[in-house]
């Protein structure tokens, strides 16, 4: 399973939408899912002290009954040590109402409240046998209260007021300490949801990662089809792109079946007439013989190029430059052997050419023949790779002679089609156009510079396969 997709480009990577789509979304549920049960848990929680604050005060309601029976028997005991602690923010009280003119008496309080008395709701003075909840503070105490009171009616012994106080700062403190543990449960679910979106992105688009590199291996020239088991989805692409291959490969040959039919077509016509020129020795059929051979010569020029042409589109080609580069060298140095012309190479490492053979020969072919033409004594054949552009590496093909070399207006001359800088040398004058057609073709380029070996350089730059 790769890892390899690029996720920080949003403009080009199908992973990155659909990891950003998915963080996105999962970060919505996840705060959605959060306030939510924040808020229930709050809820709860003051549920829970209201229920606490209550039964608190029923046992209260029974002290006072028996205290009215029996003033003997002290109310408050309710089984917390707060109610016993000065202003610990937890305080009971019991009023009585004076019926006649509605005033309030502090019949009872808890030790905690010491010399503090509890607010009381107004509305309490009115309706007998009302709960009422509010929230207030005592300028004695630091903490905010939670009151809940209830006016109780005893008949002839009277009306009482019962109340009961809570620190509500307690409330807070389990809503923020519940806060915080979600919060931090739910940073670690976030995360380990990304990190699993991430796998599931990874896994799922791996099959487009395994289709990517069969199309880059046949670019090369290591395979010829998309060969492996894909997913449904991914399935009828790879077998669509087998049919393109397949068809790229069928016009290509019907392409090189034409050019070869047009080649025997014109060859044979011109070979006859430069027959039947050569057996008169007459100045018209001397110049026949002469346009004839240049005809000839243009359209092998055309043929070629068209053959390459073909060649350079098709899917899959590449060859080994080694055995390439060391048969010319034989080959030139056994022909210049009669110069002294001694050839060599230098080649670094494997490189294989993206492209036909027969176009890589033609080329180099061109530019060894036409070094040895021109140098003294020596030709040096280097070859080596560029990869500072991965997706594009590049063939360095230099070939150096230590001959006179060329000027710069020179160099342009000589790459034009047909264009002879010395007549006194064999040849027809389109070795070098050819060369740069080819290479533009494939997309390279033929440079002529000054050489290290005071001669020319020729060097050609070239799709390259690593």
């Amino acid at each position: 399973m790769s890892l390899g997709y690029k996720l920080f480009k949003p403009t080009s990577s199908l992973a990155y939408r659909l990891f950003a789509s998915a963080a996105i979304l999962a970060t919505i549920i996840l705060l959605f899912a959060g306030i939510v049960l924040s808020t229930l848990n709050g809820r709860n929680i003051e549920r829970a002290f209201d229920a606490r604050l209550k039964v608190y005060l029923l046992t209260l309601v029974a002290d006072l009954d028996a205290f009215i029976s029996d003033p003997a028997k002290e109310p408050g005991n309710l089984g917390d040590p707060r109610f016993n602690i000065a202003l610990s923010g937890w305080y009971w009280q019991i009023s009585k109402i004076n019926t006649d003119n509605m005033a309030l008496t502090s019949l009872k309080s808890s030790r905690s409240l010491a010399t503090a008395k509890l607010p009381l709701s107004p509305e309490q003075t009115g309706t007998a046998n009302l709960s009422i909840v509010h929230d207030a503070s005592l300028s004695a105490s630091p903490y905010p209260l939670h009151i809940l009171e209830r006016s109780i009616d005893f008949g002839q012994d009277g009306r009482f007021i019962v109340s009961v106080a809570g620190d509500s700062s307690e409330l807070d403190d389990e809503k923020q300490s519940f806060n915080k543990a979600l919060a931090a449960t739910f940073l670690l679910l976030g995360t380990a949801l990304a990190f699993s979106t991430l796998i599931q992105v990874s896994f799922g688009l791996a099959p487009l990662d395994e289709v990517r590199a069969e199309i880059s291996a046949i670019r090369r020239g290591n395979k010829e089809r998309i060969i492996g088991t894909y997913p449904t989805e991914i399935l009828p692409i790879a077998q669509e792109l087998n049919q393109l291959v397949d068809a790229n490969k069928e016009i290509i040959e019907r392409s090189r079946t034409h050019v070869g039919n047009l080649a025997h077509a014109l060859k044979t016509p011109l070979s006859v007439l430069l027959n039947e020129a050569e057996s008169v020795n007459t100045p018209l059929s001397l110049k026949v013989n002469e346009q004839i051979s240049i005809m000839r010569d243009q359209v092998q020029y055309y043929l070629d190029r068209a053959r390459a042409a073909s060649r350079a589109v098709a899917v899959g080609n590449s060859c080994d430059v080694e055995p390439v580069i060391a048969a010319f060298v034989r080959t030139f140095e056994k022909i210049n052997q009669g110069r002294k012309i001694k050839y060599s190479s230098n080649i670094d490492g494997l490189p294989k050419f993206r492209g036909e053979k027969q176009d890589l020969e033609e080329m180099v072919g061109n530019l060894a023949d036409n070094a040895g033409k021109w140098a003294k004594s020596k030709v040096e054949i280097n070859v080596s790779l560029d990869t500072c552009t991965q997706d594009k590496p590049k063939l360095i093909i230099a070939i150096d002679d230590d001959g006179p070399g060329l000027t710069e207006d020179q160099r342009f001359e000589a790459t034009r089609r047909g264009q002879r800088l010395d007549e006194t040398k064999p040849g027809s004058g389109l070795g070098l156009s050819i060369v740069v057609d080819l290479a533009n073709i494939y997309g390279g380029q033929l440079i002529l510079e000054n050489s290290p070996l005071s001669g020319l350089r020729a060097k050609l730059e070239l799709p390259a396969v690593i």
